[in-house]
């Protein structure tokens, strides 16, 4: 009896389904783990992704590649069914023994850097934890492939139905639960607006302490602000293309000359309305706006005051410090 031979089609249904098969198997693992960590949170992790990109792109993975994995491991069953001496392809040995070795391999390099990063000093929950999932995942994987090598889903077909319902529910399970965790594109969608808004106020904030250093009185009106040769614009809200809520609230006594002070107006809130409060890890209340501070002035900025907001219209209220923010001209004494 003549072997049977490898087709185009043969070649390319095994090699698409094995790629969505790893990609897949690894955008799992990869979620579970930033689950863990999330659950888990380690102080000495001092960068969290505000947006949860890593979250993103193994959702993105996996909604696309598994039911990829499924669509043509289902031509490959079918068509084994229906031409059963296609169990001997090549291909078919070659992909079955390439996969059980990859999830072996997977497995010791998985484990490796697990090992490694613990013996960094990670916590031991995310260690067990991630340890776990790699050891069932591949473990179960490794099971699946060499009971295809065998011929057992070709007599028991119903169970391998059953695996395959079974798995499809996990891996919807888990791209649910990164819709918990990082929200809808909607709610993403309103945060990022939010954060833009609080960037444009620190800028703005930035640039009223310059005029302020550079004139000796706070700006009337944001419009004072603007400078063309300097490149600056004031931003409107990005949202509703509104312009961003300002005004002076008060003053202090600052010397004009040796004998006589003056109340200038040093205080100042700028208001903006906010889709949501302000998020865990959100990089506008992580990372402030870096203020120029004078030439030998040390201590906190100015725009490392706190940015956290509610929903809804918020207020930021600011105090110019004359003396960490000395002005170039003296203010002139009202008549």
């Amino acid at each position: 009896m003549d072997k049977p031979k490898t087709g185009p089609k043969d070649f390319f249904l095994w090699a698409g389904a094995m790629l969505a098969l790893y990609v897949s198997v690894f955008s799992f693992l990869a979620l579970f783990f930033e689950y863990i960590d999330i659950a888990f949170p380690d102080a000495l992790n001092s960068y969290i992704d505000p947006y949860s990109s890593g979250i993103r792109v193994a959702m993105a993975c996996l909604i696309v590649l598994f039911p990829t994995y499924l669509v043509l491991t289902h031509f490959i069953r079918r068509d084994t069914i229906q031409n059963p001496a296609k169990r001997g392809l090549w291909v078919r040995r070659w992909a079955l023994v390439l996969t059980i070795f990859v999830a072996g391999a997977t497995v010791a390099i998985d484990l490796i850097t697990l090992i490694n990063t613990y013996l960094g000093g990670e916590i031991t929950t995310h260690f067990v934890l991630k340890v776990l999932i790699v050891g069932l995942v591949m473990s179960a994987g490794l099971m699946h492939f060499l009971a295809d090598l065998w011929g057992y889903w070709d007599i028991n077909p119903r169970y391998a139905l059953s695996v395959g319902i079974g798995t499809s529910i996990l891996v919807v399970a888990t791209v649910l639960s990164g819709f918990l965790i990082i929200g809808t594109p909607g709610e993403i969608r309103s945060y990022r607006f939010d954060d833009q808004k609080v960037s444009d106020l620190q800028n703005i904030q930035s640039e009223i302490v310059s005029y302020w250093q550079s004139n000796g009185v706070l700006p009337t009106k944001l419009s004072d602000l603007n400078d063309s040769l300097g490149s600056f614009t004031v931003p409107s809200d990005p949202q509703t293309n509104q312009a961003y809520e300002y005004m002076i609230v008060g003053g202090q006594n600052i010397a004009a000359t040796s004998s006589q002070s003056v109340n200038v107006p040093t205080s100042f809130q700028l208001c903006a309305t906010f889709n949501a409060q302000t998020q865990p890890n959100s990089p506008t209340d992580t990372y402030a706006s870096v203020l120029p501070s004078p030439a030998g002035v040390t201590g906190q900025d100015l725009s490392t005051d706190s940015w956290f907001h509610g929903a809804g219209r918020a207020c930021f209220f600011r105090t110019i410090d004359p003396k960490r923010y000395p002005p170039l001209a003296k203010p002139a004494a009202t008549k």
